[in-house]
């Protein structure tokens, strides 16, 4: 795989959900000792569970072979102790609940626990490490690294430089980025969305208004930016696919950071959410979903 420092890294990833396990799962696949760590023990079986069967499909796909699947898996270590997770660390990765205070309190334990070497950094999409971090010993070690749904596919990881992140850490996040197989882009500022979400949010609230004014369904409106902008998704099948809570998430955190009516979320979307209608991993979003179809 080429990776400048394959196997040398220990990592720590705090949640399981579909992020952190993906996450894992990408570092495993390129050498990285990993240790996922959740609250929820039962979350830890789910997302071991779903990564083998992304790496069995790989499998089939002639794209891994059966060893090498093993040997990826097992380097994933269920963690549900925290201390446990970070000792011995060399990064450690926050990706939990999109949400202000669980972050800040989580940053507030890794502060205790993590080596004192060991980088900080938040998979945050919305949040900038500044946010999060607040009161920690060493800011100079935290840092955003936003990887994107689903990290095993997607190449990119946005490294947000906060206003105490040393040079060091930054460099250190990009090294460890390309060492399992991704590509980084540094903003040197914190900025509301960074860089893709806030192109992204700004194209897909344009969509949003469209459908709440009436002008047009959201199936046509998927339709007409697929097929006339070549997006692989339209604004509604991908927001099924990332989750509609975290869409309404990301949008009333930047909404209510700018006080920006561009970025008000949608009353549609904030319906769908209400109902506990999610996307794929609910069944039901804006479309329905076959029961027993992944849910990423």
């Amino acid at each position: 795989m080429n990776a400048p420092h394959e196997g040398s890294w220990v990592l720590a990833v705090m949640g399981a959900g579909s992020m952190g396990a993906q996450i894992a799962q990408q570092a495993a696949l390129h050498g990285v000792e990993t240790r996922l760590h959740d609250i929820r023990p039962d979350q830890l079986e789910r997302a071991l569970a779903s990564n083998r069967s992304h790496m069995r499909r790989r499998v089939e796909r002639k794209r891994l072979d059966a060893a090498e699947m093993e040997a990826a898996l097992s380097r994933v270590r269920p963690a549900p102790d925290l201390a446990d997770a970070v000792d011995g660390s060399d990064i450690v990765i926050e990706a939990i609940v999109e949400q202000l205070e669980p972050k800040r309190r989580l940053f507030a334990e890794l502060d205790k626990r993590a080596p004192a070497e060991a980088l900080l950094a938040s998979n945050s999409s919305t949040m900038g490490i500044s946010q999060l971090a607040e009161g920690v010993r060493l800011p100079e070690r935290c840092c955003n690294m936003h990887f994107f749904y689903p990290p095993l596919v997607m190449d990119l990881v946005e490294i947000v430089r906060g206003p105490s992140t040393s040079d060091a850490t930054v460099e250190r996040a990009a090294e460890f980025a390309k060492a399992i197989g991704r590509t980084p882009v540094l903003l040197n500022r914190e900025i509301p969305g960074f860089i893709v979400n806030r192109i992204l949010h700004m194209a897909t609230q344009e969509a949003y208004r469209l459908l709440d004014a009436g002008v047009a369904s959201f199936e046509d409106i998927d339709i007409a930016v697929e097929k006339g902008l070549r997006w692989p998704l339209g604004p509604f099948r991908l927001g099924d696919l990332t989750g509609l809570d975290v869409t309404y998430a990301a949008r009333k955190h930047i909404y209510e950071s700018t006080g920006d009516e561009r970025y008000r979320p949608s009353p549609a979307l904030e319906a769908k959410v209400r109902a506990g209608e999610l996307g794929r991993k609910t069944g039901r979003g804006w479309y329905q979903y076959p029961a027993g179809e992944e849910k990423g």
